[in-house]
């Protein structure tokens, strides 16, 4: 009873997440207008979506702006996080973390304000007649992308054993060569989950773009939100279905990403445990 009972309330939460979504796939095949009678499956409003000149240009805003965003954090947060795990302070790696976790916790509204009073400042003190554009976007994706990254490289910076980079000079490798032949390939792994999750968060950000937006380049959330004033057509479902679609792709590949190197540690672990144990005997 107790089973069934877990069972039910587990697909009861399924149905609860995954419903709408299960409705915006299915109505996005709709050949009516209609959003609420599926009348025959059809690609109309994906042939309608590929002729809606506005719309593909915030995508391609979108895609430019993550892409960029994911880029920076993704070798700022690495360099982050390379450096936080040689901070030999205890006072000042605390302060690194929290520091990395004010972001995190933050709400969206209050870093998108801050962030635009800050732009808005610094281009009147500089005198520019706009303040707010492609580049204040940037630098606000990339603030709240970064500790996404570093919170992805630095567990596997601390799995690393500390003697490896020491040993590889010891060897005759130069400090380069010894970074890009052991610590590298250690943190590549983090560094594709923090970089795919990074893209993620910066693809469907809203609330902070909308504060530091300006009025030259426009993001697809804002084009959707702008569009919800008036009517939201099923081009704007076949949209989003291609959307969560990229989005899944990302998610199993980051957790694949994550399976594989749990594994090759696992498998690390066990090499070298058993190779003491062998040794003893």
């Amino acid at each position: 009873m107790k089973k069934i009972i877990s069972n039910l309330l587990t697909g009861i939460v399924y149905v609860f997440l995954f419903a709408p979504i299960v409705v915006l796939l299915v109505f996005s095949f709709n050949e009516s207008k209609s959003l609420s009678v599926f009348s025959e499956p059809s690609l109309y409003w994906y042939k309608e979506l590929l002729k809606d000149r506005n719309t593909l240009e915030a995508l391609r805003n979108t895609l430019v702006l993550a892409s960029s965003a994911t880029i920076i954090s993704t070798i700022i947060g690495t360099a982050a996080a390379w450096g936080i795990v040689r901070v030999k302070s205890k006072v000042y790696k605390a302060t690194f973390n929290t520091v990395t976790d004010i972001p995190l916790t933050n709400p969206d509204i209050i870093t998108g304000i801050s962030l635009m009073l800050m732009f808005v400042f610094v281009g009147s003190f500089f005198g520019a007649r706009n303040s707010l554009n492609f580049w204040t976007m940037l630098i606000a994706h990339v603030t709240f992308c970064l500790p996404y990254v570093i919170l992805q490289v630095l567990p596997k910076l601390r799995q690393m054993d500390k003697a490896l980079p020491e040993a590889a000079m010891d060897l005759g490798c130069t400090p380069l060569r010894a970074f890009l032949k052991v610590e590298f390939p250690e943190m590549l792994p983090g560094m594709i989950t923090g970089a795919i999750m990074a893209f993620t968060l910066s693809l469907d950000d809203f609330v902070i773009s909308y504060f530091t937006s300006g009025t030259g380049f426009q993001t697809l959330p804002i084009r959707i939100y702008s569009m919800t004033k008036k009517t939201v057509t099923p081009k704007m479902y076949a949209l989003a279905t291609i959307i969560f679609f990229i989005t899944l792709a990302l998610l199993l590949i980051s957790n694949m990403i994550d399976a594989k190197s749990d594994e090759e540690e696992h498998k690390k672990k066990k090499k070298i445990f058993g190779g003491k144990t062998h040794e003893k005997n």
